[in-house]
């Protein structure tokens, strides 16, 4: 039997909601004790995207209310970050949006940290940075 290599993927940033505009900011590091060969972060939305979205070369648009993004490898202990910025339309001008981040994939590691890079954050349509 294989025992799974263990990782400790964080993802930490902010979400900014401007009339129909939603900004979402996010440094992504690994503090486990294995290196990683990649990350996809996933993006939600609780409202829906307006059409296709202009993305980072990274991302692509998984559905109407989803975005993937890849990280790249990741070394262990936090020796490197990842950084991400998306500007996305959405469908509507909401008075909130409920964006929630997390990881997708992390290549089969081991996580026994997940509170650190499964998070919810509520954003109110006030241009204000709300941190995660």
């Amino acid at each position: 039997m294989a025992i799974a290599f263990e990782a400790d993927v964080a993802h930490h940033g902010h979400v900014l909601l401007w009339g129909a505009r939603l900004g979402v900011r996010v440094r992504t590091e690994n503090h486990g004790p294995s290196s990683l060969s990649g990350v996809t972060v996933r993006v939600r939305t609780s409202v829906a995207l307006s059409g296709r979205q202009k993305l980072p070369q990274s991302c692509l648009q998984a559905d109407r209310r989803t975005v993937l993004c890849r990280t790249g490898a990741l070394r262990a202990d936090g020796a490197q970050e990842r950084r991400l910025a998306l500007e996305l339309r959405l469908a509507e001008r909401p008075d909130e949006v409920v964006v929630r981040v997390d990881t997708l994939w992390n290549g089969g590691a081991t996580d026994r940290n997940p509170g650190n890079n499964d998070h919810e954050v509520l954003a109110p349509a006030t241009g204000d940075e709300y941190v995660f």
